[in-house]
């Protein structure tokens, strides 16, 4: 997910220098890391901007036209492409703005997750509330096809955390939303 328009930041924080890279090229390399068949981006706001940076990766595009209704809206969008246009057996959400998630702690959500059993995989934050990166099995495809609005795919964790599967990073999971937020986090570099 990399469609926000990032307005707490000012600028699109999907292009903030991250080591010798960017945010979203950061992103994209921690997921083409897993070796899956089918990568999406979706993008929005700065789509002009970020579409030239990414275009040379392995990775599929797709513009959310309607990325100002926020994150839910985008993994609605992300899902009903996934359902009109491939056959596959669940879906990974990761964020363009936590650069701290490697493929080491994505693979081991992949290796959790058994086809045709109706999980759902997130991340347990520290404060004990459910997150992504999370794994959503394709019989949540109708519920996370209909979110709205800015709070992600948080309702359908909430609906159904008496059967979500939790892991935990050894690091904090830290997304990047103010000036103050990617300082923080260059510190720990």
């Amino acid at each position: 997910m990399a469609a926000g328009s990032s307005s707490r930041m000012g600028e699109p924080k999907q292009l903030l220098k991250w080591k010798d890279t960017t945010l979203i090229e950061t992103a994209i390399s921690t997921v083409l890391e897993l070796h899956c068949a089918n990568i999406m981006v979706i993008l929005g706001a700065h789509y002009h901007k970020i579409k030239p940076i990414i275009e040379n990766y392995a990775v599929k595009t797709v513009y959310n036209k309607n990325w100002k209704k926020g994150l839910g809206n985008s993994i609605a969008f992300g899902v009903n492409h996934i359902k009109n246009n491939y056959q596959v057996e669940g879906v990974l959400v990761v964020l363009a703005d936590q650069p701290l998630i490697h493929s080491t702690y994505l693979k081991g959500i992949l290796d959790i997750f058994e086809t045709d059993k109706n999980q759902i995989i997130a991340t347990n934050y520290q404060n004990r509330k459910l997150g992504v990166p999370a794994l959503f099995d394709k019989s949540y495809f109708q519920e996370l096809s209909s979110i709205d609005g800015d709070k992600g795919a948080k309702s359908i964790l909430e609906k159904y955390s008496d059967v979500v599967i939790t892991t935990t990073l050894a690091t904090n999971v830290f997304d990047i939303d103010t000036e103050e937020d990617y300082k923080k986090l260059k510190e720990l570099l």
